[in-house]
C-alpha cells in the first residue's frame, strides 16, 4: 500500500471524524474514577457513539486470522499495559493511570483515532511525570510535522526526549497512515535519525502515538486473548495520541474538542 494523499474535498470528513473521536475522551472523562470498571467505560463509549452516529473501528477488528476479533467498543490499557488491553469487570483503583483508545468511523467512511491518558484518583508523583512527559513528547513530535521534513524528525524528537527524560520508546508498535481505512502507510515510528524514513508531504493524514514505559522498552503478549500486550519488567507505561493533517505550511492536530487537554506552553509558543 502506498502512501494516501487526501485533497481539500476530503478534509471536512475527515475533521468531522476525528472531532467526534476526542468528543467520545471528553464524554468519558468525568466517569474514569475509582470504583468503574473499563467494561463500563467501554458501554459509555459505545453508547456515546451511537449517540454520534458513529461505530467504532476496533469492535470486531481483526487486522489477520492470527488475531481474534477485538472485542471492545474502545482499548483500554492500564498501568503496564502497553496497548490493546480489553475492557473487564475489575474495578479501577486509586492511583491508576490508564489509557483509553478510541477510533471512530462515520456513516461516509472517515476514521477518527486517538487516546488520552487519565489518572484515578491522586496518583503516584512518577507516575504523573511519566503521563506528562508522554504528553509533551507526543507534541515535540507533532511539531516536527511541516513539508520538507521526514518522519525519521518526528520520531528522532520523540526518542531524543524520553529518553533524556530516563524513558523508554516502545518500538514494537507505532503510528500510522489512517483516512477511509484503519491502517494506511505509512508508518509512524516513535525514535529514529533525523533526515530519513519518508518526506511529508501536504494532505498526508496520520497518528502519532507514542508509548513510552518508565522502565525497560521490552514488552510481551500477556495471557491468551491475543490483544494484550505489557512491559516485560511490569514497569509502568504511558501513551498519548493524535491525529494530524500535514498543511503546505505545518501541520493541523484534527483529533482536538471542546475538552482535549491543551499543548504544552512550548507548542503555545510555537506558530505553525
Amino acid at each position: 500500500m502506498s502512501i494516501i494523499i487526501k485533497s481539500e474535498a476530503d478534509f471536512p470528513g475527515l475533521r468531522q471524524a476525528c472531532r467526534l473521536a476526542s468528543e467520545v475522551l471528553d464524554f468519558i472523562t468525568p466517569h474514569v474514577q475509582p470504583g468503574i470498571t473499563t467494561r463500563e467505560i467501554d458501554r459509555l463509549a459505545a453508547e456515546c457513539m451511537a449517540r454520534q452516529g458513529t461505530r467504532s473501528a476496533t469492535l470486531g477488528y481483526q487486522p489477520s486470522a492470527d488475531y481474534p476479533p477485538y472485542p471492545g467498543s474502545v482499548c483500554t490499557s492500564p498501568n503496564n499495559v502497553v496497548c490493546h488491553g480489553i475492557p473487564n469487570d475489575k474495578p479501577l483503583k486509586k492511583g491508576d493511570i490508564l489509557n483509553v483508545d478510541v477510533t471512530v468511523i462515520t456513516a461516509e467512511g472517515w476514521y477518527g483515532d486517538n487516546s488520552r491518558m487519565f489518572e484515578v484518583g491522586e496518583v503516584s508523583i512518577a507516575a504523573r511525570r511519566l503521563c506528562r512527559l508522554t504528553f509533551e513528547a507526543m507534541w515535540l513530535g507533532i511539531l516536527q510535522v511541516k513539508p520538507g521534513n521526514r518522519l525519521g524528525d518526528v520520531g528522532h524528537a520523540i526518542q531524543k526526549f524520553a529518553e533524556g527524560h530516563g524513558l523508554s520508546v516502545v518500538r514494537e508498535y507505532c503510528g500510522h497512515g489512517i483516512g477511509r481505512n484503519f491502517h494506511e502507510d505509512p508508518q509512524v515510528l516513535h525514535y529514529g535519525r533525523p533526515g530519513t524514513m519518508e518526506l511529508l508531504e501536504p494532505g498526508m493524514v496520520f497518528t502519532i502515538e507514542p508509548m513510552l514505559n518508565l522502565g525497560r522498552r521490552e514488552v510481551k503478549a500477556f495471557g491468551n486473548d491475543g490483544w494484550t500486550i505489557v512491559t516485560k519488567d511490569r514497569s509502568l507505561t504511558a501513551q498519548w495520541e493524535h491525529q494530524v493533517l500535514v498543511t503546505p505550511t505545518g501541520y493541523e492536530v484534527l483529533t482536538l474538542s471542546a475538552g482535549s487537554p491543551p499543548p504544552p506552553d512550548f507548542v503555545k509558543a510555537t506558530k505553525t
